[in-house]
């Protein structure tokens, strides 16, 4: 699981749904910073960058946010309709390029050794309900992208499916939210305690891994709903921060007991995952400032920050086979004698390789970007950094 998307998927509605512009702000703020490390965390591998950020859980929560601000205003079949259009379509194109690549390699229906569910787990890539289904260990392209590059390009999926399965659910959980505000939000929390020390098991793999990130991350999105239904504004202020600190070093202590370190990070371990993200959540929410404007520091980046929102779906879905390709390219370089000989420290350093990373992240927006606007019902642009918008204000 990746500590990754996202949340990469479109913003509400703005001809049914007016947000308010300050708090956007802030939450577009959030879900850029999120997406930048989730790249950065799956080039570098840094174990403390979770602790850092704990992007999941923030897009998990910008979600729930978003989901129950449409469910106020809207019949919940044509909100889920409505989000599931705008998830798919880059999910298809995704899978139109994954799978014919994988075909094209000899993938087919004794690939998984089950022949005769092959097929059906192809639906997957229509509407992952589970995760789809994907060829390991194929070759790559000599030089340009790596080994196993299908196993990296389905690795992000896993948010598509949990994410899929909270939009189905949320109609369910805002009622729930409703009439029992507290015990809908611990109950995902104390699912995953139940996971964590033994207490419930089940059967099989594509269900349960389902149900683990309900309880990893559903706090966090039950969160957001919360938040947009004003919950946390009934307690006394000074609670949050009394009680959210308490809940984040729960889960440093649990995540430390258990060997945390690189190559077992929160990822490795669902129940001090869930208990930081919830207490991380809930401080960036209970913080949650009005900015009218942009503050001074981040004005300059606002352009980029507008088309990581804009673009946030295909930065996630493609992000990883962005990193395959340019280590793949980087490797390349030790075979110029003059570099490896004089400047291995340039070759070995990542920094590079990151900004080969976004440079091709951004080939990524303008080539399979387009898929976002017209799931949105927008007119397609290749570059929605906002800057239009803008100059076609200046002129009004």
């Amino acid at each position: 699981m990746s500590t990754a998307p996202t949340q990469p998927v479109a913003q509400d509605e703005p001809e049914v749904v007016k947000a308010s512009p300050a708090r956007d702000r802030y939450f577009d703020f959030l879900r850029a910073l999120a997406l930048f490390r989730v790249v950065l965390y799956h080039l570098m591998g840094w174990a403390w960058l979770p602790l850092v950020f704990p992007s999941m859980g923030v897009m998990f929560a910008l979600a729930g946010n978003l989901m129950a601000r449409s469910l106020g205003s809207r019949p919940p079949l044509k909100v889920v309709r409505g989000r599931m259009r705008r998830l798919l379509p880059p999910l298809w194109l995704l899978g139109a390029v994954g799978v014919t690549g994988m075909l094209a390699q000899g993938w087919g229906p004794d690939a998984e050794g089950h022949p005769g569910w092959w097929w059906p787990h192809l639906t997957f890539w229509i509407l992952p309900l589970s995760d789809p289904p994907y060829a390991e260990g194929l070759a790559g392209i000599d030089g340009i992208v790596g080994e196993d590059w299908a196993t990296e390009l389905a690795g992000p999926l896993w948010y598509v499916r949990a994410y899929l399965w909270f939009v189905l659910l949320s109609p369910f959980l805002l009622k729930a939210l409703r009439a029992l505000p507290w015990a809908t939000l611990l109950a995902p929390v104390a699912l995953s305690a139940a996971f964590a020390f033994g207490y419930l098991t089940l059967p099989g793999e594509r269900f349960p891994s389902a149900l683990t990130d309900f309880s990893t991350f559903g706090a966090c999105w039950i969160l957001g709903m919360a938040h947009q239904q004003g919950v946390l504004k009934r307690i006394p202020q000074y609670v949050v921060p009394s009680v959210a600190p308490a809940i984040a070093c729960l889960g440093l202590w649990y995540a430390l007991a258990h060997g945390f370190g690189d190559g077992h990070d929160l990822d490795a371990m669902p129940f001090a995952q869930a208990l930081w993200s919830f207490a991380t959540v809930m401080l960036l929410l209970h913080i949650s400032p009005s900015w009218t404007e942009w503050p001074d520091r981040l004005r300059r980046w606002s352009r980029l920050i507008t088309l990581l929102n804009s673009r946030a779906v295909t930065v996630y879905l493609w992000h990883n086979a962005c990193i395959l390709v340019a280590a793949t390219l980087w490797d390349r370089l030790w075979n110029i004698d003059v570099l490896a000989d004089q400047y291995a420290w340039l070759l070995e350093n990542p920094w590079p390789v990151l900004v080969l990373v976004w440079l091709l992240i951004g080939g990524c927006v303008v080539a399979f970007g387009w898929a976002e606007d017209l799931a949105a019902q927008r007119k397609p642009r290749l570059w929605p950094d906002g800057a239009e918008r803008g100059r076609t204000g200046k002129h009004r």
